[in-house]
This record gives structure tokens, sequence and C-alpha cells, in this order.
């Protein structure tokens, strides 16, 4: 099941939910979007996330059912921008992308922690979350490799992929195995009030990541015009994901998975911050690690601690929290976008909203090391 989770995660969200990002330059490039529609494009696919988060919970007596048709549905999206013209219909693209991403994160997280802990390894549940940053490498080396050719061709390619790692999880996944680890009753009201300030926390770190991981590149662009340069700050950013999930799933197995969140959000604070001081390369690349390096660290210490506070039916919390988190990076870009039009300072927008993130990751992250 690790491999399952590792895959599907990658595909979901590493392929289908990311792709848009290294791509965006690339399209601007040939011209085949603007920066209006590429926003348009990006907002389409924050509120499918948060549509399939909100939905995600109904499906938990058809998990593999679901989860089978989610990851078509993200080869299908991730594919047909070649070949599919006009804005609205792309948007509608990326929204489907954000409903099917969504169900795979939540429905996977589910059934591969679930089945891992009836079998006495729930501490290899982290290395699961290891397949988004290999997900977002993979896509960030095949954009910046590629930067050469149209961007069609290589959603076609990302498409392609995301085809074969379907195909693998479709495979291995458990026959007949609909309610497999989130059957059960649902959790009291009383308990699920007592979370509310996880799922604020894990909103507000949605809300802080985003800034970066929609904007780095186009930062890097604005200093170096050339795909090959600017490029690489995507595969630096799935590479620290992937490297610095393995290293606390390894080294941090037991320590308290609120500690190793409030951690990664203080990190992620710090790198947010760094383009606030300057746009110079060496801190959009420092601020690509740092930010890469901890963004899946707090997705999966929050989605194992919910596991932890609700052990019997961990779907509705994991929903809310996912929720928060796509309502947060709804509102990144938003903000972004309503600076840029009140100008209320001598910042560019992206710098303000970046500062922004930085003061609340840092809120949270010392109220989730303090808490108890």
């Amino acid at each position: 099941m690790v491999a399952v989770g590792i895959v599907s995660l990658a595909v979901a969200m590493g392929i289908g939910r990311f792709a848009f990002t290294p791509l965006l330059p690339l399209m601007l490039r040939d011209g085949t979007i603007n920066a209006g529609a590429g926003a348009d494009w990006a907002a389409s696919n924050y509120i499918g996330y948060l549509i399939g988060a909100l939905t995600a919970a109904r499906m938990g007596r058809h998990v593999v059912r679901t989860l089978r048709l989610a990851l078509v549905g993200v080869v299908a999206s991730t594919a047909l921008p070649a070949v599919v013209h006009g804005l609205l219909l792309g948007a509608a693209l990326r929204w489907a992308a954000g409903v099917f991403s969504a169900w795979v994160l939540v429905l996977a997280s589910s059934l591969c922690l679930a089945e891992l802990a009836r079998h006495g390894a729930g501490r290899l549940g982290a290395w699961i979350y290891t397949g988004v940053g290999i997900g977002i490498a993979l896509t960030g080396i095949v954009t910046w490799l590629g930067g050469l050719q149209p961007a069609w061709l290589l959603w076609l390619e990302l498409g392609a992929m995301a085809a074969i790692g379907t195909a693998y999880t479709i495979v291995r996944l458990p026959p007949g195995g609909d309610t497999l680890g989130v059957g059960g009753a649902a959790a009291p009201s009383s308990r699920a009030q007592k979370h509310t300030a996880l799922v604020i926390c894990y909103g507000t770190f949605g809300f802080g990541y985003i800034v970066p991981a929609t904007f780095l590149p186009a930062l890097a662009r604005g200093q170096v015009d050339n795909p090959l340069v600017f490029g690489l700050t995507w595969p630096v950013f799935g590479i620290a994901a992937a490297v610095s999930v393995a290293l606390v799933a390894r080294a941090l197995s037991s320590a308290p998975r609120r500690r190793v969140w409030a951690v990664a959000q203080g990190v992620m604070a710090l790198g947010t911050a760094l383009p606030v001081l300057t746009h110079d390369l060496w801190s959009l690349a420092l601020s690509a690690v740092l930010v890469g390096g901890t963004f899946m660290i707090a997705t999966m210490a929050g989605l194992q601690l919910a596991r932890e506070l609700v052990p019997h039916n961990p779907t509705p919390l994991l929903a809310r929290m996912t929720s928060a988190f796509a309502a947060g990076q709804i509102a990144g870009p938003l903000l972004v976008r309503v600076l840029d039009l009140q100008q209320v300072t001598s910042m560019d927008a992206t710098t303000l909203a970046s500062a922004i993130a930085a003061v609340l990751l840092a809120v949270t992250a010392t109220g989730l090391w303090r808490g108890r």
C-alpha cells in the first residue's frame, strides 16, 4: 500500500494538481494564454480543489471505486489541454483537475493509512506523502528539459506520465475494498469542535504556501528569461518536498505529529519571507527549497494527526482540513490580485502577499508548538 499511495499522490497532486505552475510561463511565452487568463485557470483549479475536498467525505462508502474514477479524471484533465482550445474550456479542465486531485488526496490517505495501521505498519504511512514531491519533481524536470518545446506538447507528455501511474495504481488497489479504513460511525460533534484550531492552522498553511508555489517560477522568469534557468525552481521545489518527507519518515517517525507540523510551518514562514527581502535568484531558489521542503511535511503531519485524533473514521476531519487548505489557497492568489489593483504600498502585490503569509504562518506555527 505504500507504493500505491506514493504513485497515486504523484499522479494526482504532483502532475494533475501542479502541472500548470511550471507550464504557465511557457504558455505565456507561446501566447496561448495571457496573465489574466492564467490567474483564472489557477483560481478554477483552487475552486475545484475546494469542491473536491468538501465532497470527499461523502465518498467514504465507495473509496476504491471513487479513487479509480478520480485517477482517470486526473489523466484526462491533464492531457486534454493539449488538444482543447479556448480559455473557458481550459479553465473547466483545471477545475476538474482540482476536484479529482482532492478526492485522491483524501481517499488515498484514508485507504493507505488505514491499511498500514491494520497490518501494524502505521509508521510507514509517512512515506506515501513523498509521492507529491516525486510527482512535482518529475513534472518540473519534464517541463525544464522540454522547455523549448511548445507547451501543448508538454501537456500531452505529462498526461501520458499520469496514465502510466494510474494504470499501475488501479491494478494494485485492493478489490472489493470500498469501505476499507473509512467506515464506522461519524465522530461526535463535540470532538469535531475541538479540532477547529487545527483546521484553521491547516487553512493558514494552504494560504501561506500557495503564494510562493504559484509565483516563484514567474518571479524567476522576471530575473532570467531562459526556461533552462527559471524552469529549475519547480524541480527544486519538488525534490526538496520528496527528500524532506523521506528524511522525516526515517528519522522522526516517532516524534509528535503536532510538533513536526509546527516546525515545518515555521520553516515555511522563513521561506515565504525571503522574496520579501529580495527577488534575486539565490533568494528564490532558497525559498523554493524551504517552502518545497516543508509543505509536504506539514501536509503529512497534519493528516497523520487527524487520523490519530479520530482513528475510527478520519475521513470527515481529513475533508474539513483539506477544505480549509483549499479555501486558504484560493485566498492567496485573490489577495495578490486585490493588492495589485489597490496598490496600497510601494511593494508589489506578490511581495506584500508574501509578507502577510509569512506572518500568519509564523503565528500558527507558534500556536501548534504550544498547543496541547
